[in-house]
């Protein structure tokens, strides 16, 4: 596959829960290890490979191919995808990789045409296809001096990437014409503005009950897991990457920013209270309210819980979660 095609394939898996990293066109270990799981979840032979069983497996996310069709407005499936992913990487960046050829992906489909100097249609056929792959739309652009470019990594987000550079994610969305709410690409280029940092705090208690009011989720049980996860501790990080009072590791912060809540979170203690309990959420509604499954598969994966059930050592970790409720 094409890098672009890997990243199409890349929102695929995600949509199934097997590929938590970054979107970014790379078939790395971790994409290969995503297939070979959602072969075997769907008794294909896991050899890694995408073919057109595991590309029938994967329903209208994987297909067609970028190129087998014309692409407009009302078009869902794979090919949609890589558009997305494309019209990002040529500096036009979707609020939402959905699939879904919706009346913003055209508004951008026809930017780029402005750009690239071909007919403004809104309609992605073969020379927007063959300017979309090569870049044809890429410019340079004067940077002034109170400026500095920024390429976004793995991870991270508008808010982090303000804060950090001591300007307003008001500010920073504005000069780089993005929408606050969306979601950034990686290997994206942005201009940064300087200005002054805001800072922000928060109860660690006060934000779990809040975030778990506002997704509907048990207080005592989103407290339970945050104690047995940090002991309410903001600053704990462990061996393996897991960060923050609720322990998110960065690929499941990417997915539940892109596919859960819709939008890139503040990287502060509340922004990753909210991320876990938004987590906790959609777990519940994977195993259909079953907690110990859903506390399981917040700790082991939901793809292991599926195929696997819950290790030895998920299974002390559930009983600590349950036996904490109501008491922290």
């Amino acid at each position: 596959m094409a890098s672009y095609e890997v990243a199409g394939l890349q929102v695929a898996l995600y949509r199934f829960a097997h590929y938590k990293g970054p979107i970014d066109g790379i078939a790395g270990p971790m994409t290969n290890r995503a297939i070979v799981a959602f072969q075997r979840e769907r008794k294909l032979t896991p050899d890694g490979k995408v073919g057109k069983q595991t590309r029938v497996a994967l329903g209208r996310y994987g297909r067609p191919l970028f190129g087998v069709r014309t692409i407009k407005r009302g078009k869902v499936g794979f090919d949609v995808s890589v558009l997305q992913f494309l019209l990002a990487k040529n500096g036009l960046p979707p609020t939402r990789l959905n699939s879904n050829f919706g009346p913003a992906t055209e508004q951008l489909v026809r930017k780029f045409q402005r750009k690239a100097g071909l007919p403004v249609d809104g309609i992605v056929g073969k020379a927007t296809r063959a300017a979309l792959i090569v870049g044809k739309s890429a410019k340079t652009t004067k940077v002034p001096p109170a400026t500095k470019r920024h390429v976004v990594q793995p991870g991270e987000t508008l808010t982090a990437i303000a804060e950090r550079n001591g300007t307003t994610v008001r500010e920073l969305a504005s000069r780089n014409k993005l929408d606050p709410s969306g979601v950034l690409l990686i290997g994206a280029t942005l201009v940064v503005p300087k200005g002054q940092t805001v800072a922000r705090t928060t109860s660690v208690t006060a934000s779990l009950d809040r975030w778990a009011a506002h997704y509907g989720v048990s207080a005592k049980l989103a407290r339970a897991l945050a104690w047995q996860e940090s002991g309410f501790q903001p600053s704990v990080r462990s061996s393996v990457g897991a960060t923050g009072v609720m322990q998110v590791m960065p690929a499941t912060r990417n997915f539940v920013e892109l596919f859960v809540i819709g939008q890139p979170v503040p990287r502060t203690t509340d922004g990753n209270i909210r991320v876990g309990v938004a987590y906790l959420d959609h777990l519940l509604g994977v195993f259909k309210g079953n907690v110990r499954r859903a506390v399981g598969a917040y700790n082991q994966g939901p793809a292991a819980v599926r195929e696997d059930g819950l290790y030895p050592e998920t299974r002390r970790f559930v009983a600590n979660v349950l036996a904490l409720r109501g008491r922290v």
